[in-house]
């Protein structure tokens, strides 16, 4: 089974690099960016430079920072547990072995959540196999924050990926806005970490084309020209987003029933709608991998884990991560979303906005450059 998949432009800027790049302006070493006495990184989860772009009457002031270079690649697959792993350890995937929002672990013989299962399923901190960026700096005594909602302060994952810098949480977002600047302002040489989760939120529900994201949109832009207006001279600040979204209309889905030849051999499934990990009976991966190729090619890339790891998908995959992946991987086409439909709850199919797959809406995101790095 061959198939060809889309591939990333020679020298395009990766998300694994935009911490790094600000370290780099922190010591005046960077190649790209100006040097700065702080700095902050702001992840505006879900915002892709698609839907920006779609929506930019209502977020002007981004709008005009993003010039039409002013773009990176994040990591496949395009889910927030693995992006924001990468951006935070400045690895891919197949090195600090998140390889999608639930994932096969081979100990247990289990398929947990990536982003919860530190909490609900005692995941240890040492599944994520990567020294978080944030953690280093603050061990050369480098002033090192992350400013968040509540909720995520003390978490399994905010652990595995942010220890060693000190949370200051707040539940407002332009509350999280005034924090981070003030941070930054009274700790020189600080590396700040500016998150919001809100967008990505109203996407899920409602859908990025929706009124509500538009007014989430707006609200998220109004914050973000008072970051700007603020930052000091000599204090930088990069805009981006773990991954964008597309909307995905009911009629879309495609349904895994019970009895549906393409669940013959295939002993669980992981991932999510846009990007299926399937994870075989022994010996069965091959079949897997023809009957999802003959009847799904229109509506997906279909893969194996052989052909991801060859195309460098998960960038160099560690021996210890290659047993996390699926077997048989389904990265979802156009507005394409496959269920399985054997969940009895299917709270799942109530999604509008998601995200996971290879398309370029789903895989470029904001480089927005704020301050010193304007």
């Amino acid at each position: 089974m061959t198939v060809s998949l889309p591939s990333d432009p020679p020298g395009a800027r990766r998300l694994t690099g935009v911490v790094p790049e600000l370290i780099a302006a922190l010591g005046g070493a960077s190649d790209r960016l100006a040097p700065a006495r702080s700095a902050i990184v702001c992840v505006v989860d879900g915002l892709g430079a698609h839907n920006l772009r779609g929506r930019s009457g209502h977020a002007r002031y981004l709008a005009a920072a993003m010039s039409k270079k002013d773009v990176v690649r994040t990591v496949f697959p395009t889910t927030t547990a693995a992006a924001l792993t990468s951006l935070l350890t400045g690895t891919e995937p197949g090195t600090h072995g998140i390889v999608g929002y639930r994932a096969f672990v081979p100990d247990t013989g289990e398929v947990l959540n990536q982003l919860r299962g530190w909490d609900t399923h005692g995941l240890p901190v040492s599944w994520q196999r990567a020294a978080p960026l944030f953690g280093r700096e603050a061990e050369t005594g480098r002033p090192t924050f992350f400013v968040s909602k509540p909720e995520y302060t003390g978490t399994g994952f905010t652990e595995a990926t942010l220890r060693g810098a000190v949370a200051v949480p707040a539940e407002d977002f332009s509350d999280r806005v005034d924090l981070a600047v003030d941070l930054a302002a009274r700790h020189p040489g600080a590396l700040i970490y500016l998150y919001t989760p809100e967008l990505d939120g109203i996407g899920h529900r409602r859908g990025w084309e929706s009124d509500e994201w538009t007014i989430g949109l707006e609200d998220v832009d109004a914050a973000l020209a008072r970051l700007g207006g603020a930052l000091p001279d000599d204090v930088g600040a990069i805009i981006t987003a773990d991954h964008g979204m597309v909307d995905v209309p009911r009629h879309r889905h495609r349904l895994l029933v019970e009895g549906s030849p393409l669940l013959e051999g295939v002993a669980q499934i992981g991932g999510e709608p846009r990007m299926l990990h399937l994870y075989a009976d022994p010996g069965a991966a091959d079949a897997v991998a023809d009957a999802w190729q003959a009847a799904e090619s229109s509506h997906a890339w279909v893969f194996t884990r052989d052909q991801a790891v060859a195309s460098g998908l998960f960038g160099e995959v560690d021996p210890v991560v290659r047993p996390r992946i699926g077997d048989v991987l389904v990265a979802a086409r156009g507005t394409t979303a496959y269920y399985d439909d054997r969940d009895a709850e299917r709270t799942g199919q109530q999604m509008v906005g998601q995200h996971g797959s290879l398309t370029d809406a789903e895989r470029i995101v904001p480089f927005i450059r704020l301050g010193a790095f304007a």
